[in-house]
């Protein structure tokens, strides 16, 4: 699918893998509307990115039926990127109710609803294109992270069989996994460096995925070094192995230093 002419709706927008999403999604000539929570950060992106007719659609999805009325907002697009996310890290009996709802609605729940309302009108034209951006999380479980993995993993399942639905109609679904970020994402916000063997990509290069997944109607694009990739790969095939590590003291450290830079009023 090319991009130049096409109006592209982008959840996650004013975070720093969003950013980098909304750069290269108009550099390529689409037409973006960003939505996030804050109003003003939208107006100045908008203005910020090259191209016109780009739009602020301020949305918070964590609330009932803001999916809904965003898909409505939006209007007939021909590419939904899916990229809002809250990191939901911390052990499952930290989180209250409330807050394990609303990590399942943002993460999971408004994607599915937003990927519901819009489709249908894009098989209706005969293309467009869904992007579910997930996570290595997604692939390979790890402590601290009960509820992010789950979000994760059902966000990529959710994105694989939808691929499977619409596979003849014209409508193309992709999922943009990216590994450890530097200045952006779970680590870099909770001020946690990654596992040093691992190595990091940048935002750039997140946003570089999302519109090769696009272009090329990718059914999985990988963002992360090629250590990061062989262990995750590593731990989807062997889960105990994979447990046995995880479950050790380094990991269990991780772990508590994610879960110290989201404290509970940012969930």
């Amino acid at each position: 699918m090319e991009l130049a002419g096409q109006t592209a709706l982008l959840t996650g927008a004013t975070g720093g893998l969003g950013r980098a999403i909304a750069e290269a999604l108009a550099a390529r000539g689409a037409t973006v509307l960003l939505s996030a929570r804050k109003a003003e950060d939208l107006e100045a992106l908008a203005a910020s990115l090259p191209g016109s007719d780009h739009r602020a659609l301020p949305a918070d999805l964590a609330k009932n039926s803001a999916a809904e009325q965003l898909a409505a907002d939006a209007g007939d697009v021909d590419i939904l990127v899916a990229n809002a996310g809250l990191p939901a890290a911390g052990q499952v009996d930290d989180f209250t109710p409330e807050q394990l709802q609303r990590a399942l609605r943002v993460n999971l729940e408004a994607p599915m609803l937003m990927a519901r309302a819009l489709y249908p009108g894009m098989v209706e034209r005969g293309s467009g294109h869904l992007v579910f951006v997930a996570s290595l999380a997604g692939k390979a479980a790890s402590p601290g992270s009960a509820i992010y993995n789950a979000t994760k993993f059902g966000l990529r399942g959710f994105a694989l069989a939808l691929r499977m639905d619409l596979g003849i109609s014209g409508v193309g679904v992709s999922v943009v996994s990216p590994g450890f970020i530097r200045e952006a994402g779970m680590f870099a916000d909770a001020g946690v460096k990654p596992p040093a063997p691992l190595g990091t990509a940048r935002p750039e290069q997140v946003g570089a995925g999302v519109v090769r997944a696009i272009e090329r109607n990718k059914l999985e694009v990988v963002v992360a070094p090629l250590p990061d990739r062989f262990l995750t790969h590593f731990a989807l095939a062997n889960a105990g192995v994979a447990d046995r590590i995880q479950s050790g003291s380094r990991g269990q450290q991780a772990a508590r230093s994610i879960a110290e830079g989201h404290p509970p009023e940012k969930r």
